[in-house]
């Protein structure tokens, strides 16, 4: 089922499947080099869950791009009150944790299990680097479109094959939004320091061969959550749900049955 969601000045595309029935949702969170398409490799084998929610960030895939000022975190809450979801468990890769942690903070009633996959974490020392963001204001204003996916994969693609085509794909989808919604979406508060108060099942699996900013501010991420497991990919950057879609499968099936 397939839905426009009224958001505070605007609106989002979201979609609900699974096996049916009233049990615990889980929603799926899209990280920013992708929209909720990245996530179809893994819904194949979840279909023994009764509901699953997915949705595109605003920008992103169906949904419109902001005209005003908006939170990913508000976002999140308008989509689960509008699919009468009290409790959830939720799974976000890179952007897509960024904001499951702020609602696990914020509303910690509202999350049964936390599903991190190469999470990204506001507040974390050293995770954005310079040079990259240089990069990409060049090749921007350069209208280079080409160059800023050649740019993305060699950042946050190296477990793939040459032409890697469905990351190819879901870069180029994705690009336009970092622009789009430049200086719309409100800045997170610093919430590394605070992972520690999060008091639930939680996951995180780390892409052993994404960038080393991003594998060291997992590992201190997974150490810093109590409780938390953290599962090692080998062969997975940061497009986990492409690279391994079975093994991010078994983590939500795996940190489902432990929240329910």
């Amino acid at each position: 089922m397939e839905r426009m969601v009224t958001v505070e000045n605007g609106e989002i595309w979201a979609a609900e499947t699974g096996a049916g029935g009233q049990g615990l949702p889980v929603v799926l969170l899209h990280p920013a080099v992708g929209d909720s398409r990245l996530w179809d490799p893994v819904l194949p084998h979840l279909t023994g869950l009764p509901r699953l929610i997915r949705y595109d960030a605003r920008g992103y895939g169906n949904s419109p791009k902001p005209a005003a000022g908006y939170s990913q975190r508000a976002d999140l809450r308008a989509v689960l009150d509008h699919f009468g979801v009290e409790r959830a468990v939720l799974v976000g890769s890179s952007m897509g944790g960024r904001t499951a942690i702020g609602l696990a903070l914020d509303e910690p009633v509202r999350v049964a299990g936390l599903g991190l996959l190469v999470p990204g974490v506001s507040g974390y020392p050293d995770l954005e680097v310079r040079e990259v963001t240089e990069q990409i204001e060049i090749l921007a204003k350069a209208g280079d479109m080409d160059g800023l996916v050649a740019l993305g994969l060699r950042l946050w693609g190296a477990a793939g094959t040459p032409p890697d085509a469905e990351a190819t794909a879901a870069l180029r989808a994705a690009i336009p939004a970092w622009f789009t919604t430049f200086g719309h979406e409100a800045e997170e508060p610093p919430l590394y320091d605070r992972l520690g108060e999060l008091d639930l099942p939680c996951a995180l699996l780390l892409g052993e061969r994404d960038q080393p900013e991003v594998v060291r501010c997992n590992e201190e991420m997974a150490a810093r959550i109590p409780g938390c497991e953290l599962f090692r990919q080998p062969d997975c950057d940061h497009f986990p749900t492409l690279r391994a879609p079975r093994a991010v499968a078994e983590l939500v099936t795996r940190l489902y049955e432990r929240a329910v």
